[in-house]
């Protein structure tokens, strides 16, 4: 059979391989009308092995998850303020051979250390009662070489032969990143990008891509999750030498968002494209609803470290150019990076001001589980220190994590930076972030609203509009340490209304000087306060 042939076989079952059944439940549905739900919502990654231990073996778990959920979201405004978190990104929560879970064993059957599938209802019922929507990683470039398809594959079982990518010489060529990616297995060799413990699955084959669409099916509808995060998209089908962002996986992708929306039309899909934004844009609209963001990314870390907001201001201006409105995934760091606060030298004061970088700019923010207190982590020497259990309050050893020995040692700065001791501060980084979400939630033009860059007159200050129909809002990020008063705001693109009204939202107690609009809605020079304090954020609506 040909290559045009596989391909044109392929398209034929993932169109037809499923039967229209039922929706997602009342969060999608009712988040689904108009484009886009998400674009509401703010996700907060978790580690479910990190987060919370409920039966003190010391292995986080769903239970754990559940009981903290009025941490995140208790959909309560009577009570202690809560994160407002709207949307719940969870690491792999399926069986695998490794702690991290990237490795598969059972598509279908939850990891044992976190409990059991009926937990995982009883989670998803949970969280959407609190108007949290569920994404899971789901892992479906490679499986574990554990895996009972590998097994049956490098045995030469003839249904499962062609499951995986086999080459009966070595090849001889390298990774993208100079990495073996041939292993040797029975005289044979198969692929595996990463390692060898995680061979690659072969989408040439229908039969791998129809298994993988009633896997999905099975957590989308059977189960009620609202989505995947799609673990390593850029190296799902490989064409010889060239392993990253073929025209075939963009081709496989789109194919397979249609199949599932034939039975989960809501369902979201976000996508792991660890490239430029060149590259991942092509995913956007193709197959993938929003990709995460790397350069900005690292543009807001920077901005935030070196005290300068020409990069940022430069790569946000290339993702406005380069996605559809809003559909991109911003964050600052996540599980395979060093934490912002190891990146940031432990700054609290930086860290606060890339916190606003990211929650009042376009696209729909992640934030990793702990990065709202602070927690430190380097990724090397290994990836473990940037997963350490989350730090509850100030319990010697445990961290209010478990009751029994962590399953990783705790931070040793968990005295001073937990959970307890920020929950009451006002000043401290955790209300920062509490006050800037709950900001989003109660702005749409936060959440949706155009992205309007102003001209600050300093490199060090980093200024825009966020507007829509309803309001228009300015925000002003000083990102040095010293205060700024060399600066005068222009805007020359995009217009305001000649009601020159300004409140303040957040940052300041000071009166605030109203900028003078000239015929075209545009102002230059203004500065509503006549100095910026040092790593300030400033939030004002501007007209009545």
């Amino acid at each position: 059979m040909t290559a045009n042939h596989k391909w044109l076989l392929l398209t034929l079952v993932l169109g037809t391989v499923l039967m229209l059944s039922a929706p997602l439940g009342a969060l999608a549905q009712g988040a689904g009308e108009g484009c886009c739900w998400w674009n509401d919502r703010v996700f907060y990654e978790i580690f479910v092995r990190s987060f919370k231990d409920s039966d003190g073996d010391g292995i986080g778990d769903l239970q754990g998850l559940i009981q903290q959920l009025d941490y995140l979201n208790d959909d309560d405004d009577r009570t202690k303020p809560d994160l407002a978190i709207t949307g719940l990104w969870l690491m792999p929560v399926t069986e695998a051979a490794s702690y991290h879970g990237y490795d598969t064993l059972d598509y279908r059957q939850i990891e044992q250390d976190y409990g059991s599938l009926d937990d995982f209802r009883q989670l998803i019922d949970a969280a959407h009662q609190r108007g949290i929507a569920v994404l899971i990683d789901l892992v479906i470039n490679h499986s574990s070489d554990q895996h009972p398809w590998f097994v049956a594959s490098a045995q030469g079982n003839p249904e499962y032969d062609d499951w995986y990518v086999w080459a009966d010489q070595d090849p001889g060529y390298r990774g993208p990143d100079g990495q073996v990616v041939w292993h040797e297995r029975g005289g044979r060799y198969y692929y595996g990008v990463f390692w060898g413990g995680m061979p690659d699955l072969n989408y040439a084959n229908p039969a791998v891509s129809e298994e993988m669409i009633d896997v999905a099916r099975f957590w989308l509808d059977e189960v009620g999750a609202d989505g995947f995060r799609i673990d390593a998209v850029k190296h799902l089908i490989e064409d010889g030498r060239e392993q990253e962002n073929t025209p075939a996986t963009l081709d496989w992708i789109e194919t397979y968002q249609d199949a599932l929306h034939e039975f989960a039309p809501d369902s979201l899909l976000v996508g792991e494209v660890w490239s430029t934004s060149y590259a991942s844009a092509d995913y956007v609209g193709n197959g993938i609803d929003l990709v995460f963001e790397f350069d900005l990314a690292t543009g807001m870390l920077h901005a935030a470290r070196q005290r300068n907001a020409d990069g940022v201001r430069s790569l946000q201006n290339r993702a406005l150019d380069l996605y559809p409105p809003g559909q991109y995934a911003t964050f600052l760091t996540n599980h395979d990076q060093t934490r912002v606060m190891t990146e940031l030298r432990e700054n609290v004061d930086a860290a606060r001001v890339a916190a606003s970088a990211l929650l009042t700019g376009p696209g729909v923010p992640f934030i990793y589980y702990g990065e709202e207190i602070g927690m430190t982590g380097t990724k090397r020497p290994g990836d473990y220190l940037i997963r350490t259990p989350m730090q509850w309050d100030a319990t010697p050893a445990t961290a209010g994590f478990t009751t029994g020995e962590p399953w990783h040692l705790v931070n040793v700065d968990l005295a001073e930076v937990n959970v307890a001791l920020q929950q009451d501060d006002p000043d401290s980084l955790l209300s920062h972030y509490r006050t800037l979400i709950q900001l989003r939630n109660e702005h749409a033009a936060l959440q949706r609203g155009a992205y309007i860059p102003i001209d600050t007159g300093s490199r060090r200050v980093y200024a825009f509009l966020r507007q829509n129909a309803d309001e228009t809002l300015l925000v002003l990020i000083n990102f040095d340490d010293d205060p700024v008063v060399d600066y005068g705001l222009t805007l020359e693109a995009g217009s305001v209304s000649a009601d020159t009204a300004i409140t303040t939202l957040f940052g300041t107690d000071s009166p605030l000087a109203a900028p003078a609009i000239d015929a075209n809605g545009q102002f230059s020079a203004y500065q509503p306060l006549p100095e910026l304090a040092p790593y300030s954020t400033l939030i004002l609506q501007v007209g009545s």
